[in-house]
């Protein structure tokens, strides 16, 4: 794949890579505010509600186990709109689910098919660039897919009373068609990355490779971990602001999105620095201040001292934290795998969706009524990131940056 040939096609294609990114978080934060309301409605427990967030950071992983190896095989554009297609049909499937099992199970469908947009997103990316010009538009695509937990929250707040938590769900599947009509006008038809016999032995061989890569387990880690702190607080979050401490609905919203707004200021930011330090150091240095963080929210779940005022400029330090530890460890990961992008996407997001749906499946099995559960796993992501970042390979020297390098394409 090629760079794209003008200046606006190169930010349509930004935006467009950016949006689909953000399905995730998209599809998360907008309903965050609705989880008492669905609790109630469901008549279900606090745990099973936040069971929904579980299964659909699962089906986030899994699903990018298919779609990475067939976008290697048939090109990035026909697995996306497969993919875009099942988002849709299973958000609108969620908009009538009779009960938390439905709604459960509904939410996994809705997450296998909203995968195909961040594994096929960093391959786009990958193809198009290498070295650290790969964590420099990762982080430009943090810029768009961070104003999804900004707005998500207020818009899904506001569709909350005036229609209900259901309106939610159709007004994704809305959204998922939009992403279907650009990603057809815009994603090019690229050429297969494998052999055309797509064997399972060339696919084998390409596993091989990606785990073999000691570099690439790593950073992957040190990102999954980071990732899942961001998770656990996504969430416990709610029941923490809402629940314990009767914050409204309206007013989460806000501190939700400031915490995002950091996570943007931060991932901007980091574009600059890799003029002058390596991804790997610049990750180092901000999984270190993800400690500093979570001992402070630790510390406030035990003596008892955590209010809105200690917990709010603690938390915006941590999830701005990460807008600098996840570019550089997914570039980090990506840089040795050009000609097999789809899969070690797949592998890396695999991974991480899988320990960030532990890391929330945690907070709601250990919650005993207070933030501890929230704080306690979001320190444990952070010592660990910053134990991985610190033997992360090819961090040692800040090296000058490497040029980019296109690959080929068919249209």
């Amino acid at each position: 794949m090629s760079t794209p040939s003008s200046p606006p096609r190169h930010v349509l294609l930004t935006l467009v890579l950016g949006a689909l990114t953000a399905f995730g978080p998209l599809s998360i934060d907008m309903y965050l505010p609705s989880l008492p309301t669905i609790q109630g409605e469901l008549a279900t427990s606090a745990t099973a509600v936040q069971l929904t967030l579980a299964a659909f950071m699962a089906g986030l992983g899994l699903g990018q186990l298919a779609y990475g190896p067939l976008s290697d095989r048939f090109g990035r554009r026909r697995p996306l709109i497969a993919g875009v297609v099942l988002y849709i049909l299973a958000s609108a499937a969620c908009a009538f689910a009779p009960s938390i099992e439905w709604l459960i199970a509904l939410r996994f469908l809705q997450a296998v098919g909203g995968a195909c947009g961040p594994v096929i997103a960093r391959a786009i990316v990958r193809d198009l660039y290498k070295g650290r010009d790969v964590a420099r538009v990762l982080s430009l695509l943090i810029l768009v897919m961070g104003a999804a937990p900004i707005l998500a929250p207020l818009l899904g707040g506001w569709v909350l009373g005036l229609a209900g938590w259901r309106a939610i769900f159709t007004v994704l599947a809305v959204i998922g068609v939009v992403a279907l009509v650009f990603s057809v006008a815009v994603i090019p038809r690229t050429a297969p990355h494998v052999g055309p016999s797509g064997s399972s032995s060339s696919l084998g061989t390409n596993l091989r490779a990606v785990l073999g890569d000691r570099r690439f387990i790593i950073a992957t880690l040190a990102g999954g971990f980071s990732q899942s702190g961001m998770f656990a607080y996504i969430s416990g979050s709610p029941f923490v602001f809402m629940g314990i401490h009767h914050v409204s609905p309206e007013r989460f919203a806000w501190l939700f999105g400031m915490n995002a707004f950091g996570l943007i200021a931060a991932s901007q930011l980091n574009r600059r620095l890799l003029s002058r330090f390596s991804p790997a150091r610049i990750a180092l240095a901000a999984a270190g201040v993800m400690v500093l963080a979570g001992a402070v929210l630790v510390g406030l779940a035990v003596t008892g001292t955590g209010s809105v005022l200690t917990l709010a400029p603690t938390l915006f330090l941590f999830i701005s934290s990460l807008g600098f530890v996840g570019p550089n460890m997914t570039a980090l990961a990506l840089e040795e795998h050009g000609s097999r992008a789809g899969l070690a996407s797949a592998v890396l997001g695999a991974a991480q969706f899988a320990t960030s749906a532990g890391a929330s499946a945690l907070v709601g099995l250990l919650n005993d009524g207070t933030m501890l559960s929230m704080v306690g796993v979001m320190g444990t992501c952070a010592v660990t990131t910053c134990v991985l970042a610190l033997f992360t390979p090819g961090g040692e020297k800040d090296e000058a940056p490497v040029a980019q390098t296109p690959a080929p394409v068919a249209r």
